[in-house]
């Protein structure tokens, strides 16, 4: 197949600059990458010939030669890049690879390793997360060890650097177009070696401890809320960042009350007089025993609120309510004055019907005489 123009496939003009050139070569090279592109051929052909473009006309000399003779001035001088060509890649490509290890150099400096995060449960009851608690935990976790001071390294002796990758931690070979890095085999990408290792740690330079760490867990906080304690995780080996520490919070399960968000839910027994006269009743809440007025004729399953009686919210907007749910018990065993008095009340009741059953019933006769 023949060839295309090589400022038509950057889309530039013949009289476009340098930094036109590579502007336009950057845009089709981070939109066409197999690595962004797996398995698109059509991709893949795309960026080889926006990559064989830029090479061409990214060099003055090369360049000369397309404008004056075409593809055929340039014929088998494609492919073979110079030190300049690469360190123009270099700079398209930083952003990309940075990742993956692409385009490294010698000059180039070994990465230093941050140390891994940490997880741990945490098991609060529900009064503890309504009023807020700190809570003494203890971690395993890796430290810097004190007798190398983290080096890894005898005392008295300091780490090397590598022979192999003169201390960049990547080593680069030439694949294709690309000089691809990798990283180096003999000192695992630290950029160094230890001849002496610490004693005390083998030449890690942590070393596993158990440390107690003070966690202050916010009011509000709920099943599956996430602390995070910055810089209390793994240490890493040498000067590395230490990871974070992250505190899931569990809450119990309680016996009196059920949680619906920043709100509240329990049941209170009541008796059918209490029911029916009204009254007040001791009710247990989060933060003690309150007592709540029961309104005269309360039905059962009647839901009361109790304004502020709920869960404060983790991120400051007030309070929720207590909400609760009414249960009228009804007695199983009956005395014979009480079976007298209850008769009694049944026979004067016979023909006062509560809203409840008189709207029941309504509904039953109205429903069964439309199906006759």
């Amino acid at each position: 197949m023949e060839k295309r123009d090589y400022y038509e496939v950057l889309g530039v003009s013949r009289h476009a600059g340098a930094e036109e050139v590579k502007k336009a070569y950057r845009k089709l090279a981070l939109k066409y990458h197999p690595d962004r592109n797996p398995g698109d051929a059509k991709a893949s052909d795309l960026f080889k010939e926006a990559t064989e473009a830029y090479e061409v006309l990214s060099d003055t000399e090369k360049r000369e030669a397309y404008d004056r003779f075409g593809h055929a001035g340039v014929e088998g001088r494609v492919g073979s890049f110079t030190e300049g060509t690469f360190e123009g890649f270099s700079d398209i490509f930083s952003d990309l690879f940075e990742n993956f290890g692409f385009f490294g150099t010698e000059r180039g400096r070994a990465r230093t390793a941050r140390g891994s995060d940490l997880r741990y449960d945490l098991t609060i009851t529900l009064e503890e997360a309504a009023k807020g608690v700190k809570k003494q935990i203890e971690v395993p976790r890796h430290e810097g060890c004190e007798t190398c001071h983290g080096s890894g390294a005898a005392p008295g002796t300091h780490p090397q650097p590598c022979p192999r990758c003169n201390g960049a931690g990547q080593v680069r070979f030439t694949q294709g177009f690309f000089s691809v890095s990798r990283t180096c085999d003999m000192c695992g990408g630290k950029g160094n070696v230890i001849r002496r290792p610490c004693s005390q740690c083998r030449g890690t330079g942590v070393v596993l401890t158990r440390r107690k760490i003070e966690v202050k867990v916010p009011e509000g906080a709920d099943t599956g809320s996430r602390l995070k304690l910055g810089g209390e995780g793994e240490a890493a080996a040498g000067s590395g960042q230490p990871g974070d520490l992250y505190i899931i919070i569990n809450v119990e399960p309680h016996p009196f009350f059920q949680r619906q968000g920043d709100d509240i839910i329990c049941e209170v027994p009541v008796t059918f007089p209490q029911a029916c006269l009204g009254g007040e009743v001791e009710v247990p809440t989060l933060y003690g025993i309150a007592r709540m007025k029961i309104p005269a004729g309360t039905q059962a399953g009647k839901i009361l609120r109790m304004r502020g009686k709920g869960m404060p919210n983790l991120r400051g907007y007030g309070q929720g309510d207590q909400h609760v749910r009414v249960i009228v018990e009804v007695p199983t065993k009956l005395s014979k004055e009480h079976r007298e008095i209850l008769k009694r009340f049944e026979e004067i009741s016979e023909d006062d019907d509560g809203p409840l059953r008189k709207t029941f019933f309504e509904r039953m006769k109205e429903f069964f005489g439309q199906s006759q």
